[in-house]
């Protein structure tokens, strides 16, 4: 069995990939990346690319693919990641996210590959207050990068066949301790404020809803998607993936650190803009087709692990929002030293 993972070297990979070599031993598990956040280790053991057979680096939108030949399975990852990174670029995050897939899927099916699991977001339905979303609900996309994530899906559901089984995790925020952490992720940020400052800054008025998903529960969902059979879901399938009981206000969020680090000080901005990415998303699909991979993590979890691997780093940046733990100011430091261009590519 080979897998390949694409964008391994982020916030999602180490823990996927430590899970991939656990429950398939004598898997060969390959990564292809192009290297942005490669050095930014956050832990204190051994490196966790470590559990991979072969590191291959490249970028997505030229993609080699011949490596391809004999895989089994494509765990596609690879993304411009968030919404300030989008925002600011707009037409490369569309390339990298959406043209890079649809062309990456082309190849894996013409060269035989039986399994395609792309990561898509529940950031795909906007703004929506009123019901939890599902799957077929209607779409309301509001960046770059949700955008790319619907223009995906759509290209992706015509590459399907019964030899070439696609599944769309549509998951819900990622949140929790990983060996390449991001602090630009909603409860990463408030933890990291907690421990680094005693104190947690709400810039909304606190009422938006998120749904959020435990990393190392999506690494688990990633494993049904590769093994799940065409009786679950057919061969393409969208599927909306976290646990109803993670949907949160954010103020929600920081009264459960407040729990765990009871001096912390919660700050609300009372008077802010309503947050138009508010929405609660439906998770019963998933909890039908995958009961034996449901999330396992809580949020009393999630904080606490969160909070001793901050300790355990030494992690004390009262400014971290400046820092490299938050993936554009890494990009504008690769850009600003040369290393890469304003296409976003690695500078020959």
């Amino acid at each position: 069995m080979k897998i390949l993972i694409t964008g391994n070297l982020g916030y999602v990979g180490p823990p996927l990939v430590r899970e991939l070599r656990r429950v398939y031993p004598n898997a060969i598990l390959m990564g292809f990346d192009v290297g942005y956040f490669a050095k930014l280790v956050t832990n204190t053991s051994i490196s966790p690319d470590h559990f991979l057979d072969m590191q291959y680096y490249g970028d997505v939108r030229d993609f080699p693919e011949e490596i391809l030949n004999g895989v089994d399975t494509v765990i596609h990852l690879s993304a411009i990641s968030n919404d300030p990174i989008g925002n600011k670029f707009e037409q490369v995050t569309l390339d990298i996210n959406f043209r890079a897939t649809q062309s990456i899927a082309e190849k894996a099916r013409d060269r035989g590959v039986k399994n395609f699991v792309f990561a898509s977001s529940c950031s795909v339905y906007g703004f929506a207050q009123d019901t939890p979303r599902v799957e077929s609900s209607q779409l309301n996309p509001l960046t770059a990068y949700a955008k790319s994530k619907v223009y995906s899906e759509e290209a992706l559901s015509l590459l399907a066949t019964p030899d070439f089984k696609v599944t769309c995790l549509r998951f819900a925020t990622a949140c929790g301790i990983s060996e390449r952490l991001r602090l630009d992720l909603v409860l990463n940020d408030f933890t990291a404020g907690a421990v680094a400052n005693g104190e947690i800054n709400i810039l909304s008025d606190g009422t938006p809803w998120r749904p959020l998903i435990n990393v190392k529960d999506m690494a688990r969902a990633i494993i049904w998607a590769r093994e799940r059979n065409v009786q679950e879901g057919g061969d393409f399938l969208i599927v909306n993936t976290g646990s109803n009981a993670w949907n949160y206000q954010v103020k929600e969020l920081a009264e459960a650190i407040k729990a765990f680090l009871p001096e912390t000080r919660i700050s609300i901005n009372k008077d802010a803009q309503p947050d138009k990415r508010s929405y609660r998303v439906d998770f019963s699909l998933f909890e039908k087709l995958a009961p034996h991979h449901q999330p396992i993590y809580d949020l009393p979890t999630t904080i606490r692990e969160l909070v001793e691997g901050l300790q355990r780093i030494g992690f004390n940046d009262r400014n971290f929002r400046t820092s490299n733990l938050i993936r554009l100011n890494v990009i504008n430091e690769l850009i600003g030293s040369g290393i890469v261009d304003d296409n976003l590519a690695i500078a020959r």
